[in-house]
């Protein structure tokens, strides 16, 4: 596949210590089929970094992976340096948020309405076809703002590394599957590795905000807010699965937390509490007329107060822009808080949770049958059992965004 539409596409990398991962992923880049692209790296770290022995071998590393890319000639890149000595991050606007933002800005000062900006990490990576696809995929759809990309964990023979990867896409899959079960408006997966916009999207909204961490999935919320979002594509980015503390929470935070035995941010939650956010947002046109109790009631009157749905009246003139206006206020991190909210009050066992999930939905599965509450535990499981869940939980995920496509 090779479609040159005329529009550019400027790839954005923020890279902290991945020396080893850099030339993996510029041999990804030189295959590409379409290569109307440019890449902007940010390699950075704070700057008094350098005066702690504990951190000054990444500065260091950070200085070689500069001059590696400095000597690439097959394809247009830029670094931004805000790694060696003098140029580092100073204060509290420091962190992978930063580095995206520096990039992004930098892609949309340079580039025309029509181009694009894909977001990669170093460390993942992506198949010859990946930027044409993405391409295509904004050609074929014009009122897209953004693509969610599918992604997959490749396992790494460390079983530690597996155990945890795998736990953690668990978590993942079964999110993701619920919130596209209810249709959901912010049915994503936001990985920082797997996200693109299109340049007008993105000054629309005014760029990522730049969060120390989580930047990703408070960026594609921002996308969603502005407009239609494309879930599939048919290509996937392959993110590393590796403990990393490079960022605050995240895959690699998540995977270290899970190795020492502490899933207790990432719990299976129970399918009924998806049903609650659905049916709520299924009354917000209920809402306009007058106050209703919806499932997420209490929630909202902790988190906003009890005014709250009279104060979005206040500023709509019509039933559906309050019910956007309800979407706006009750997003994807409302959603996530109002389960974690949920789960503190009734605690439950995952492996329940899940069982309950898979007997209700896919009673004919092999999975479903083979799924004995009894037996089964996530802490004694093996590398086979974790892989056998996440890998069926993903090819649902994927028919799933197959038959929704785009989050309108």
């Amino acid at each position: 596949m090779n479609f040159i539409s005329g529009r550019k596409i400027f790839i954005t990398v923020p890279l902290m210590d991945e020396e080893q991962n850099i030339l993996p992923l510029v041999n990804c880049l030189k295959s590409q089929s379409n290569q109307n692209f440019k890449v902007i790296f940010c390699v950075n770290q704070p700057e008094v970094w350098w005066d702690d022995n504990n951190k000054k071998g990444i500065c260091e590393a950070n200085l070689r992976t500069i001059k590696t890319l400095n000597e690439i000639t097959d394809f247009e890149l830029q670094i931004i340096d805000r790694c060696s000595p003098g140029h580092g991050w100073v204060g509290k606007h420091f962190g992978v948020g930063w580095a995206r933002k520096i990039a992004m800005d930098e892609a949309s000062n340079q580039a025309e309405e029509k181009d694009m900006i894909v977001s990669m990490d170093g460390d993942s990576h992506y198949n010859i076809n990946f930027l044409a696809c993405v391409e295509a995929s904004f050609v074929a759809n014009p009122n897209i703002k953004a693509v969610s990309v599918p992604y997959f964990h490749k396992l790494t023979g460390s079983k530690a590394e597996d155990m945890a990867i795998l736990r953690y896409e668990i978590y993942m899959r079964y999110y993701a599957l619920n919130m596209l079960r209810i249709n959901n408006p912010y049915a994503f997966t936001a990985l920082g590795s797997a996200i693109a916009c299109s340049i007008n999207a993105y000054r629309a909204i005014r760029g990522i905000t730049p969060h120390k961490s989580g930047e990703d999935f408070y960026f594609i919320q921002k996308l969603r807010k502005y407009g239609q979002i494309l879930i599939y594509l048919d290509e996937t980015v392959f993110p590393a699965a590796r403990f990393s503390d490079r960022v605050f929470f995240g895959t690699g935070p998540a995977m270290i937390k899970g190795n020492a035995g502490d899933w207790e941010g990432y719990p299976i939650y129970p399918y009924q509490d998806f049903e609650e956010v659905k049916i709520s947002f299924d009354n917000f046109d209920k809402l306009y007329e007058k106050d209703i109790e919806i499932p997420m009631t209490e929630f909202l009157f902790e988190k906003f107060g009890a005014d709250v749905w009279d104060e979005l009246r206040k500023n709509v003139k019509s039933k559906q822009n309050f019910i956007r206006a309800c979407w706006h206020k009750v997003d994807g991190l409302r959603i996530l808080q109002f389960l974690k909210w949920k789960q503190q009050k009734y605690p439950g066992k995952d492996e329940e949770n899940l069982n309950c999930f898979l007997r209700n939905f896919y009673p004919n599965e092999k999975i479903s049958n083979s799924f004995d509450t009894e037996i089964f535990t996530f802490e004694k499981a093996n590398v086979g059992q974790l892989e056998f869940i996440r890998d069926f939980l993903m090819e649902k995920e994927m028919l799933w965004r197959k038959k929704i496509r785009i989050l309108r």
